[in-house]
């Protein structure tokens, strides 16, 4: 357990937006702050310790399928709510001595931002008030960042919100999240995040990026609002499967970067997974703030358990494993059955036979979305009896797990 001394030291850490405002005002060293998508509890130790040894500052950045209140479905990781991924953070915080910051923050909080809302296709008025329950969970559980997302609506399904809306629910919702700080005395600052990486119309175009950031710049201080510390930019970058599918442009990042650090604010970046190490050698350079990776580290770690059940197969036909787990197995259909993978493969899969697909595809749709079902109890039953079965013969499988997602951060 950390003592009094260490306790005090991590209560007064550095703010995120003294963290942002120092990036974006750095007249030495150039640095880009990395937002983490939250996939699994191998995940957050290894995030903290290389936090620690590597001496970063961590973005836990969970969106609301990842972890939200038990009212609305809880969330796929560890099945936490907000208090429960705040108090796991802070037991391995406390475990490992960390003695470095985190910030955790909200991604694309906002209304329709949970699949099942915009599945049930939830009227404005209902998806907005749940919206703002969701942030008031997040705000009461200690959230640094919270980002302010109102660009989906099922009945504009794959085309784009008018921006005039965006900015009104945005303002909706910073005002109310800034009402329940008020109301419940919270003294600290809650900052903001806005903006989206769509990829058509929206904010894409540098007029309307600047406009956007004009608008919400003149409305905060005329009602006495805080400014967003970060507005996200679309530099090009496009996830799909396991790939950045995206065009990465040096031109539209460094305008951007430009347009942000005008206004006080820094330029955020999403599906930074899968860049190359040259572009992302790059960012600094190019004055890019902050970035998000989230579903590359579940890949990872999914591929990492994928390669520890082939080495028990191995020591399973030496008769050193006794009983191998059903790990693959479970895995893949729990992964094809969760239909998780359904916004990216559509024509590739069969979906009247999700039972015998081949084996390329299977292992495509496992590597996807494997890191949705760890909490499942058939698969979380399974890789313990893993990890138990190599600890037999002195193979720490969890450890090799971790050091995997620590290589990729």
């Amino acid at each position: 357990l950390l003592n009094d001394e260490e306790k005090i030291k991590m209560n007064k850490k550095v703010t995120i937006r003294e963290a942002v405002n120092y990036v974006i005002n750095s007249k030495g060293e150039k640095h880009t702050l990395l937002g983490i998508g939250p996939m699994s509890e191998n995940f957050l130790r290894a995030s903290l310790e290389i936090s620690k040894e590597k001496d970063f500052p961590l973005m836990y950045i969970a969106s609301r399928n990842q972890v939200d209140a038990y009212k609305f479905g809880g969330g796929y990781v560890f099945n936490s709510d907000q208090k429960l991924f705040k108090e796991k953070i802070e037991e391995i915080a406390q475990e490992i001595n960390y003695d470095n910051v985190y910030y955790l923050c909200r991604d694309h909080g906002g209304p329709w931002q949970r699949d099942k809302e915009r599945a049930d296709h939830l009227p404005e008025d209902e998806a907005m008030a749940i919206a703002k329950e969701s942030y008031k969970e997040d705000i009461l559980n200690g959230f640094d960042l919270l980002h302010i997302d109102p660009t989906k609506d099922p009945d504009e399904y794959c085309k784009v919100v008018d921006i005039d809306v965006v900015f009104n629910r945005t303002i909706e919702l910073i005002e109310y999240c800034e009402q329940v700080r008020k109301e419940y005395g919270i003294e600290r600052e809650i900052a903001y995040e806005v903006g989206t990486e769509e990829t058509s119309g929206g904010l894409t175009s540098m007029d309307r990026y600047e406009n956007f950031i004009q608008r919400i710049e003149s409305y905060t201080q005329e009602h006495d609002l805080p400014m967003p510390i970060f507005i996200v930019g679309q530099t090009g970058t496009l996830t799909r499967l396991t790939k950045n599918v995206g065009n990465f442009s040096y031109e539209n990042s460094l305008e951007l970067s430009a347009i942000s650090t005008k206004y006080g604010v820094g330029l955020k970046e999403h599906n930074g997974d899968y860049l190359s190490e040259a572009k992302l050698l790059a960012h600094l350079p190019l004055n890019i703030t902050a970035m998000n990776v989230a579903p590359a580290f579940g890949t990872i770690e999914t591929m990492a358990l994928l390669e520890l059940i082939e080495v028990e197969k191995q020591f399973a036909k030496f008769n050193m494993i006794k009983e191998p787990s059903n790990l693959e197995n479970v895995i893949k259909y729990e992964s094809i059955h969760s239909m998780k993978w359904k916004k990216w493969l559509t024509d590739e899969v069969d979906m009247s036979d999700l039972d015998n697909l081949d084996e390329q595809t299977t292992l495509q749709i496992t590597e996807l979305c494997g890191h949705y079902t760890y909490s499942k109890p058939k698969v979380a039953l399974e890789i313990n009896k893993l990890y138990e079965n190599l600890a037999s013969i002195k193979i720490d499988g969890k450890r090799f797990v971790i050091e995997k997602l620590k290589e990729e951060m």
